[in-house]
């Protein structure tokens, strides 16, 4: 990877990295995550495996993810391993492939990178795709505790957060943040009662890291964007957030890993709960005109 000036440059492997390290099976594993859950059968970087963001990680029931167990056995499945390095990537600017690696950190996996650029640089540099589906030696995997409290926000903490007067942002688009939508454009406008943001909260859409070729944007071009522009400080407590809280773990991953921030933590609840709880403090600007 090119000099960035990132705090932790090593989670991120390049395209370069990506195809010299493909035959190398035992020891990593290519993991693509996509928007587009189908998306992966139509081709896909050789020998890398599906992780299906609704069906393979959030819990069928409840409003949760897996737990330690079913967990255990999602990697086993796909031949991970403790000690093995997991690379993501995917459509969207990495958008998913963020969300993945975000869960996989909720239960302690050691070695999580992100290939710079995703399923975009890959295709624009005419790298191989493949449609054929890698199977691997069963893994041996022992989780830790998941991580709930230390990466990961819930409402009574956001509510308590917001009363302290710490720094949160909300990464989705500015409509919703106006209140002007409940989704993202385009989508259907459902999930929530009420629309605006959470009180005191900073507006960063979450693909401003990004460049255009899909890669993160340089360190001090970011530190523009969420210091210079919004006031953010590393030695506060952030809290990210979206609608469902896969586009606030794409901020989460630049602020903690790229930027060094020791204390960032991803509210996944996000406006799908906080848009429906009774009482919380909202600001709605397209109401209050």
């Amino acid at each position: 990877m090119s000099d960035k000036g990132y705090v932790h440059p090593d989670v991120l492997v390049s395209t370069d990295w990506v195809a010299e390290h493909l035959g190398h099976t035992k020891d990593i594993r290519l993991v693509e995550s996509n928007e587009d859950v189908l998306l992966y059968s139509t081709g896909h970087i050789p020998n890398a495996v599906h992780i299906d963001w609704v069906a393979d990680l959030n819990d069928a029931i409840r409003r949760d993810y897996l737990n330690e167990e079913q967990f255990a056995a999602l990697m086993e499945k796909h031949g991970i391993s403790n000690d093995t390095t997991v690379v993501f990537y995917g459509d969207k600017n990495n958008w998913w492939a963020c969300y993945a690696f975000w869960v996989f950190k909720l239960f302690g996996h050691a070695d999580c990178r992100v290939m710079d650029g995703g399923r975009t640089k890959w295709v624009a540099e005419a790298r191989e795709l493949t449609k054929d589906v890698p199977s691997f030696p069963k893994g041996i995997y022992h989780p830790a505790a998941r991580a709930d409290y230390k990466i990961r926000a819930f409402r009574d903490q956001v509510l308590d957060h917001v009363n302290a007067g710490q720094p949160l942002v909300d990464v989705r688009s500015p409509q919703e943040y106006s209140g002007e939508l409940l989704h993202m454009p385009g989508s259907p406008q459902e999930g929530a009662l009420r629309g605006g943001h959470i009180k005191g909260a900073a507006s960063v859409p979450w693909s401003r890291a990004v460049a255009e070729d899909a890669t993160f944007k340089t360190a001090d071009e970011l530190r523009a964007i969420y210091e210079g522009e919004k006031g953010l400080s590393p030695d506060k407590s952030v809290i990210a957030y979206c609608r469902i809280g896969e586009r606030s773990s794409h901020t989460w991953f630049v602020l903690t890993y790229l930027l060094g921030y020791p204390t960032v933590r991803n509210y996944d609840g996000s406006w799908t709960e906080w848009g429906n709880l009774v009482g919380v403090p909202i600001e709605n600007p397209s109401k209050s005109k």
